[in-house]
């Protein structure tokens, strides 16, 4: 499919300069644009490249001379990675899952299927499950009993909805997600030593032989509208009450949320980010790849927690973090600039030493 560069301009409501009769096929790159290429050069520094490149109609930064460029066209993006996200739901054209339900699907009698889904093959949807119109159902996803999945969603290949779960509006889930597991919860007839030490902070009184029973998840996840779920990410049923994610929430690939938790609106949840059981998140919270948040703490609005950190105690609203165990942005780079000095410090002290065991 190829598009006009006003219909682009348009649609992204963006100024274009220029042939707006010239079309265009896909986006790429400026090096490696052809002439059927929008190229892609929305800050001053990809400039060189669109002269490497075959491209004859560029999305651009404002006031950029796209004359001088060599361009034919093109359009100016304020902004240029929102511009992006509107291109690139242009010229995505999704999964191929056919209308209607596959053939070689597993639908059960009681479940409803909404008008106009389609569900590829392979797809196995239990009891009572409902699915919403309009609803993309990929090959070898399983959607256990009861479920519910709203409109216009897109749930790719070899995910899996667990029982009761309810979701949203536009949800969209990459593969081999897993939505709707137990808990990871477990306890001991006697105080178990994890017990003690949170206790006593590191005192054991003996440590003896100690076997952990299970405790099974009558909860289920429950997911607002607008929410994404990365490949592999999991999100593991409630105990008694439901686990929840808010609208707008996205989260990436192997992102691991624990039993109880509650993720607000609009959070940013990075790669490899771990949420213990019965945390609690606010709105708008960004944790960066490989976070790490403790059970049963309460991480407040507007939080943003750079890669790796570890929180261990309740964050308040709007605060920035870092580290291990986290703390203040501003107090980390202190620390971090103190143990660049430590070597330096105790080469002197050990001079000092020197000094004084002469004296």
């Amino acid at each position: 499919m190829t598009h006009r560069i006003a219909d682009i301009a348009a649609a992204l409501g963006a100024e274009f300069a220029g042939d707006g009769e010239v079309m265009v096929r896909g986006a790429s790159e400026p090096q490696q644009a052809g002439p059927d290429d929008l190229a892609l050069a929305v800050n001053p520094k990809y400039a060189d490249g669109l002269a490497q490149g075959a491209a004859i109609a560029a999305m651009l930064w404002p006031g950029a001379d796209w004359q001088a460029l060599g361009m034919k066209a093109a359009i100016f993006a304020p902004r240029g990675r929102l511009a992006m996200a509107g291109l690139t739901s242009m010229l995505d054209p999704g999964p191929d899952i056919a209308p209607g339900v596959h053939a070689m699907s597993v639908i059960d009698p009681t479940a409803q299927i909404g008008a106009g889904a389609a569900v590829g093959p392979f797809v196995t949807i239990g009891a009572g499950v409902v699915i919403g119109p309009n609803a993309r159902i990929a090959s070898h996803v399983s959607i256990a009993e009861g479920a519910t999945i709203g409109p216009d969603a897109l749930i790719l290949q070899g995910a899996r909805i667990g029982a009761r779960v309810t979701i949203g509006a536009r949800f969209v889930c990459q593969p081999g997600a897993v939505i709707g597991a137990d808990g990871f919860s477990f306890v001991t007839p006697e105080k178990s030593g994890v017990e003690e030490i949170r206790e006593t902070l590191g005192q054991r009184a003996d440590i003896r032989a100690q076997s952990w029973t299970r405790i099974h998840s009558l909860g289920a996840v429950t997911i607002g509208d607008d929410v994404e779920i990365g490949a592999n990410a999991c999100i593991d049923r409630g105990t008694i009450r439901d686990t929840t994610i808010g609208n707008g929430t996205k989260l990436d690939n192997l992102v691991h949320i624990g039993h109880n938790v509650q993720v607000g609106n609009d959070c940013l949840l990075c790669g490899q980010v771990g949420v213990a059981g019965s945390a609690r998140i606010g709105n708008r919270v960004v944790l960066a790849g490989q976070c790490g948040v403790n059970d049963n703490i309460f991480i407040g609005d507007d939080v943003i927690c750079g890669g790796a950190t570890k929180v261990f105690t309740n964050a308040p609203a709007g605060r920035v973090m870092l580290g291990y165990p986290a703390v203040k942005l501003e107090t980390h780079v202190e620390m971090q600039k103190a143990l660049r000095r430590l070597p330096r410090l105790a080469a002197k002290l050990a001079e000092r030493e020197k000094v004084i065991q002469k004296s």
